[in-house]
């Protein structure tokens, strides 16, 4: 077992003093990957301040640490370039909680802000009936839109495909 202590530093945006992220004292063992709680918070610190410069690629983004950080070892630098590049694609599904910058943000606010050009409402579009499955029909029969003039369509299912590691 290795005690690991270590201070991390990224410079401000506004200025080039150094400003404090973390001192972390963790217990490091050889089994499994542990990320601390520097590791994955100075990576989240570095996606939202230089998210452009970012990349999938572990080798630029390790380079990019090192430029724009202070990380006392080689070994921390590649953990944090490692996990900075593994939300790096996550962010590309999706978006991560606990991560904001201007660009997630403003994919948010445009989905929020969506309106369709043609309403599924609007029937003279569809043969004045509305296309719905069976669970929909029956939800607008107990609310009592029973008036709705409805077309029943079978929707088959897609079954999503999981995969799961096998530990042995």
């Amino acid at each position: 077992m290795l005690v690991a202590h270590c201070i991390i530093y990224l410079p401000k945006a506004s200025n080039r003093l150094f400003s404090y992220i973390a001192i972390c004292t963790c217990i490091v063992s050889h089994r499994g990957r542990v990320r601390t709680k520097t590791v994955k918070r100075a990576s989240k610190v570095m996606i939202e301040r230089y998210y452009p410069k970012l990349t999938l690629d572990f080798e630029t983004n390790k380079r990019l640490a090192d430029e724009i950080a202070v990380i006392p070892s080689k070994r921390l630098r590649n953990k944090i370039a490692g996990y900075t590049t593994h939300l790096m694609k996550r962010i590309q599904k999706g978006p991560v909680r606990g991560i904001s910058f201007k660009l997630q943000e403003e994919e948010r606010e445009r989905k929020d802000q969506y309106v369709p050009e043609i309403s599924a409402l609007d029937l003279s579009h569809t043969d004045n009936q509305l296309q719905v499955d069976n669970d929909t029909a029956d939800l607008l029969k107990t609310l009592g839109f029973s008036s709705l003039p409805l077309k029943v369509v079978h929707v088959s299912q897609q079954s999503a495909e999981r995969r799961f590691r096998k530990r042995n």
